[in-house]
């Protein structure tokens, strides 16, 4: 099918009127929602009486001054959003610079560890599944505050374990919070600030990569300070997931926008003056549930088909490249949080140098966590930086298998980078979408696909590692995994829609 123009269904815009709205936004960012509409309406609309959230307008009633619904959440959106993506990897890293501590402490083999490392990735895939229901019943903000609630206990409870088991159930409970909040990300951003996306997934992504590489490097120097007790040394990260629940207590009262389909009168939804009719898909604070017409205003029979039902983003080959790809990197994400510890430790690098290491793979994240979404923003397609990423991780993978500790901190530096395929699979799946509802179905599937493909890759590892003596083949696998996310890659950078393929 030929591409179409990145822009907003036309039947998702109101019927413009001579002088009633200023022409679109054409150098926008591929992908992203248009300039706030609530911005440029404020100057144009009558001024009357504000409405009232839940109230519907009445037909043929002035179009009311143009005051965004949601502007006294967005200073705990943002902090939730930070302290969120701070809590979203320390569970993983702070186990994995303690890995070999955890293991004798609970007698694992070397399998039954890379089954450890491989619980992550199956709780995202099996868990993340449920976010977008969950949203469209209680809301986005809801679902991520029980989220961190849920890290919060899996934290607490992971070092009370007496065994295998129980520590395998509260570490899944913590990664349940962590799936759920790593789908709906993405929707809060595109609601919230639908034309920021990529600053907005970027400070976040951030933030992730700075609680990951915090949480490597500072986990094994605590656990020292702490008296050498690995259990110690996993609780204390219980401390930042209760601080990061209390952002989002302020938007549970935020129903209107958080439920999906909730008869309302949206203020940011796009509109012209009396009588227009008018949906919620372009509106910028769109909930978690499938797009519907608002019942403030008359409908126009011609539009309704077109806000009928979010893409089936199963029938489209560019969500399903989008979830390899995010498959594919996730696997080098979690084989390198697992096991380059190890790797490091194995070849003869003390255990507090390698946690060092790891941090310094993980920090890398922080600035180019920010930097990476808002240039895949303003590129028509995300091909080159997916290849410049890959080509890092191979430079980094062949170090490792051909001297791990002479060039220790290279290698560290350069996975690093080509791990920053993260924020990026994160902001395409912003742009590779045109409408909230979109964007939803979008995220929990290819996260939901992804962490399926991922789930195998730490497990083998750690097989491969077990019955081979060495690390130079499951290396090797690592660098090989390479080659096929660089071509998924480009298949899911494509300047095009899921809508224009289902």
């Amino acid at each position: 099918m030929p591409d179409e123009p990145k822009t907003l269904d036309p039947a998702a815009r109101p019927a413009a009127t001579a002088g009633d709205s200023p022409a679109p936004d054409r150098d926008r960012p591929v992908g992203t929602a248009p300039r706030d509409t609530e911005a440029t309406t404020a100057t144009q609309a009558t001024p009357t009486t504000p409405a009232t959230p839940g109230a519907s307008a009445a037909p043929g009633t002035p179009a009311a001054p143009a005051v965004p619904v949601h502007r006294r959440f967005l200073v705990p959106v943002v902090l939730g959003l930070v302290l969120a993506a701070l809590n979203l990897r320390p569970a993983i890293t702070s186990l994995g610079a303690l890995l070999e501590e955890v293991s004798e402490g609970l007698h694992m083999s070397g399998s039954v560890a890379g089954v450890l490392t491989s619980v992550p990735p199956l709780c995202f895939a099996v868990f993340g599944i449920t976010a977008p229901r969950l949203a469209r019943r209680f809301g986005p903000a809801a679902v991520v505050c029980a989220g961190m609630a849920a890290i919060f206990a899996g934290l607490v409870l992971r070092p009370l374990a007496g065994g295998t088991a129980a520590f395998l159930a509260a570490s899944a409970l913590a990664l349940m919070g962590i799936a759920v909040s790593n789908v709906l990300m993405p929707v809060i951003v595109k609601r919230y600030f639908p034309d920021r996306v990529g600053t907005m997934t970027g400070l976040y992504s951030m933030a992730l990569a700075l609680g990951t590489s915090v949480a490597a490097a500072a986990t094994v120097p605590m656990t020292d300070a702490l008296g050498g007790d690995w259990r110690l040394g996993l609780g204390v990260w219980a401390v930042l997931a209760a601080l990061a629940v209390l952002p989002w207590l302020p938007l549970l009262r935020d129903h209107d926008g958080g439920r999906a389909g909730a008869s309302r009168t949206d203020t940011g939804a796009s509109r012209t003056g009396a009588g227009a009719s008018r949906t919620d898909t372009g509106s910028p604070h769109m909930g978690a549930g499938s797009p519907r017409m608002d019942t403030g205003a008359p409908r126009t029979e011609a539009k309704a088909p077109a806000q009928a039902a979010a893409p089936r983003v199963t029938r489209s080959r560019t969500a399903w490249a989008l979830g390899a790809f995010f498959g594919l990197q996730a696997t080098g994400a979690y084989i390198t949080m697992g096991w380059m510890p190890q790797i490091f430790r194995d070849a003869g690098v003390p255990a507090s140098t390698a946690g060092v290491l790891l941090a310094v793979t993980m920090v890398m994240g922080v600035p180019l966590a920010f930097v990476i979404p808002r240039l895949a923003t303003r590129m028509k397609t995300q091909g080159p930086i997916v290849v410049a990423l890959a080509l890092c991780g191979l430079g980094g993978y062949t170090g490792l298998f051909l001297a791990p500790a002479a060039g220790a901190w290279v290698w560290a530096v350069l996975l690093g980078v080509s791990n920053c395929a993260f924020p990026l699979a994160l902001t395409m799946i912003g742009l590779r979408s045109r409408t909230g509802a979109g964007v939803v179905r979008l995220s929990a599937f290819a996260q939901s696909v992804g962490y399926l493909i991922s789930i195998p890759g730490p497990l083998l590892v750690g097989v491969l590692y077990q019955h081979s003596g060495g690390w130079g083949l499951p290396i090797a696998l690592m660098g090989g995994l390479m080659v096929p996310q660089m071509i998924v890659g480009i298949l899911a950078g494509r300047d095009r829609t899921v809508e224009d393929e289902c």
